[in-house]
């Protein structure tokens, strides 16, 4: 059917005359639209629910079980470089790689709690707790963000003929999203002199979850 047009369109000097017929003819073809992954959503919606929330709580659990395999659940955990073994209670598995730098080992149940081991610097018998105390501080700094608080335990231990000294706290939000979150961190001694730090974090806070992190932490050896 003739519907006038001239086949191949002529050349009129205009801008898309160096295009093949087929664009001049049918239109420039533009590329479909770019698509974010799959993953790069689902981090980014994660991502700006963690930044309403203001917690970093959620951060340290997502970032230990957010890769694609579950590690297997395992019965206890050998930590060469801090140089203990710690046991795991039903429902815990051992991560691949701690989230907070420095730690050597890491285990979590599901997205409620988490278990981070570390060697330590080496610190006096009598400088124990006041070394704790500083790093209670600064894990409760970086993990907690709790608009309140609390020190709920603050006693001197001894764990399989380890010394150490052992500090909890209890964290409260004033939003309507973060439950309370539980932080403790233990400094044991070691037979060389040094230290090994555990820091144990459930969010929501409950007692079963603290029974688990004081299992884990009464078992280091």
């Amino acid at each position: 059917m003739d519907d006038g047009r001239v086949w191949p369109p002529t050349d009129r000097g205009e801008p898309d005359q160096d295009l093949p017929p087929s664009a001049r003819w049918y239109g420039t073809p533009t590329a479909p639209p770019r698509r974010l992954p799959r993953w790069a959503l689902t981090l980014l919606l994660a991502v700006l629910a963690l930044l309403t929330a203001g917690v970093v709580v959620t951060v340290v659990v997502l970032a230990v079980l957010g890769g694609p395999d579950e590690p297997p659940e395992t019965v206890s955990v050998s930590d060469g470089l801090a140089g203990v073994t710690y046991p795991l209670p039903s429902g815990w598995r051992q991560g691949v790689l701690a989230p907070v730098t420095g730690f050597t080992s890491v285990a979590t149940k599901q997205d409620l709690a988490i278990v981070m081991i570390r060697p330590g610097e080496q610190v006096e018998p009598a400088a124990l707790r006041p070394a704790l105390v500083e790093l209670t501080e600064l894990y409760s700094r970086l993990l907690l963000h709790g608009d309140k608080v609390d020190v709920v335990e603050d006693k001197a231990i001894t764990t399989n003929g380890r010394s150490g000294h052992t500090r909890a706290l209890h964290a409260e939000y004033r939003d309507v999203v973060n439950q309370p979150a539980f932080l403790r961190v233990t400094l044991l001694s070691t037979a060389s002199g040094g230290t090994v730090v555990v820091l144990g974090m459930a969010h929501p806070d409950d007692p079963r979850s603290r029974a688990d992190l004081d299992l884990i932490m009464a078992g280091v050896r």
